[in-house]
């Protein structure tokens, strides 16, 4: 994986975000959403360009991107996929969900397959307890998922 290079562009990009929003820093969570939908992901680099146009401390931002599970630093793949593990899930198989994931991917949790295709994340409760285990690619839902459905979902995304 390439490090983020910050570029004008981006530096551009970020200040007419943070402009949409009157630069407050009230509204540091509407920036970072918007930003992360442009970007992908909240890159250190891209922290520190929204800190000074919203005349704040990294450390806030950084604050409240690792504080909210939503906020990513790391890219993700093509297709992010999120295994729920909260309760419901966890007691109808969603680890054995996760271990086939990181075995057919090659990755761990919070990993990207070298091509850039899937990475994997694990999340809390998505609402859709009743049909634990809870698999999300994308914005896709599939739930009831059993660890010998995995291969098929996943040769759908090719």
């Amino acid at each position: 994986m390439s490090t983020f290079k910050l570029q004008d562009c981006h530096k551009q990009t970020i200040k007419d975000i943070c402009k949409q929003f009157n630069n407050n820093p009230g509204e540091l969570i509407s920036v970072l959403h918007k930003t992360q939908g442009e970007f992908g992901y909240l890159p250190e680099e891209v922290q520190r360009e929204i800190a000074a146009n919203l005349k704040i401390s990294v450390a806030k931002v950084y604050g409240v991107v690792t504080f909210y599970s939503f906020f990513t630093m790391t890219p993700k793949g093509k297709y992010p996929i999120s295994v729920c593990t909260g309760t419901a899930c966890y007691v109808r198989g969603a680890e054995k969900v996760v271990d086939e994931l990181k075995d057919l991917l090659k990755i761990k949790v919070g990993g990207v397959t070298e091509d850039g295709k899937f990475s994997l994340d694990c999340l809390r409760c998505v609402g859709a307890c009743g049909l634990a285990p809870v698999v999300l690619i994308g914005e896709k839902v599939y739930g009831r998922v059993e660890p010998h459905q995995i291969k098929g979902i996943l040769e759908s995304y090719e």
